[in-house]
């Protein structure tokens, strides 16, 4: 195999995911409305991230996963904010009629995002301080952010599927989801990275293809 083969996989392995939600972003903002797009996919995709940067630092993986979950942090927010500020005019926040505790991840303003990522980063580097140097808590940590990470298409189903439409969602974001889902689960094959990152591969790509199927439904009975 070619020496810079890897270099470019790793490269590809870093940068490819966040750029998946690039015509996303566009797209919201040349519409000025989120409609269509869940914003449950950024509490995902932050959370699991965020998650899987102490799952770094009790057991190191490599570099160009490490690198890929801080862009995909980068990413996430910017496209959370975006998402905030072009809200659906129908969005529970609006109205004030939120049916989840705490109004979870359906809050007004952007800071209040932050300030539960911001207490969220603070109780994790807490635990992991109490518990780093168990190794059960780290590979539980690991299947705990991978795990997250590996539901992602979910919410994006449930919110087409309440819309009975595929409005606002992009599918660009679809195919960058089974096509980097794909590549992703080759790679940690390939570089024999944790189980974790193994088993939960394997099973977002089938939730991918499950919601690839449905919306072909979708599109076929419109």
């Amino acid at each position: 195999m070619a020496s810079w083969i890897p270099t470019v996989a790793a490269v590809g392995m870093a940068i490819g995911p966040p750029l998946v939600y690039v015509d996303q972003a566009v797209s919201i903002v040349r519409k000025k409305d989120s409609t269509g797009f869940s914003r449950d996919v950024c509490a995902i995709l932050l959370i699991a991230n965020i998650t899987r940067c102490f799952f770094w630092l009790g057991d190191h993986f490599e570099l160009a996963l490490l690198m890929q979950s801080i862009l995909m942090i980068i990413a996430q927010l910017a496209l959370l904010y975006i998402c905030v500020r072009y809200r659906p005019r129908v969005s529970p926040e609006n109205f004030g009629a939120s049916s989840r505790p705490l109004s979870f991840w359906q809050w007004h303003t952007y800071a209040q995002y932050i300030e539960f990522l911001a207490g969220f980063i603070l109780c994790s580097a807490i635990l992991f301080l109490i518990f780093s140097r168990s190794e059960l808590y780290v590979t539980i940590l690991g299947f705990v952010a991978l795990g997250l990470e590996s539901t992602l298409p979910i919410p994006q189903l449930i919110s087409n599927y309440k819309q009975r439409s595929l409005y606002g969602f992009r599918a660009s974001t679809l195919l960058g989801w089974v096509g980097g889902d794909s590549f992703k689960t080759v790679y940690f094959f390939l570089q024999g990275s944790p189980l974790q990152f193994k088993v939960c591969a394997v099973f977002q790509l089938s939730v991918d293809c499950g919601m690839r199927l449905c919306i072909s439904q979708v599109t076929t009975r419109r």
